[in-house]
């Protein structure tokens, strides 16, 4: 006997279809209120359906963007000021020995479980150092 591939489709419940059709009249009620409330920011409540944009001088200054660059050549809007750049010419220099950069900072990619092993492992060199120093200074 051969095994028929039977295509299955996702039954649409009448509780999907409800909340659907709810769904849409949320967002045009939402969109008649979203509109009114700009209208309202932006002072236009005249009552009619469209808005009237004669008067858009008395509300927004409209600006050419080649009469701003006239005004301010030095200043370009996707250039920063030097001083808010950061430094992405500095390499971090990473110790062999203990895996830290020159500001005692562990790689991104290390995890915390290997960063916790490496640093009891140093920990311990580092006793280890101090004993051999004391060691050198009292035969000495």
């Amino acid at each position: 006997m051969r095994c028929m591939a039977v295509e299955l489709k996702m039954a649409k419940s009448l509780r999907s279809k409800w909340k659907r059709k709810m769904r849409a009249v949320k967002r045009e009620r939402y969109g008649q209120k979203e509109l009114a409330r700009l209208k309202n920011i932006l002072g236009i409540n005249d009552g009619s359906s469209d808005a009237n944009m004669e008067n858009i001088s008395d509300i927004v200054t409209v600006a050419d963007p080649k009469s701003l660059q006239a005004e301010h050549p030095s200043t370009s809007t996707y250039s920063k000021p030097p001083e808010e750049e950061m430094d992405h010419d500095k390499k971090r220099v990473y110790n062999k020995k203990t895996l830290r950069d020159q500001y005692g900072n562990y790689p991104v990619w290390m995890s915390s479980r290997k960063i916790k092993a490496i640093a009891s492992k140093n920990k311990i060199t580092k006793k280890q150092k101090k004993k051999a120093a004391k060691k050198r200074k009292k035969t000495n």
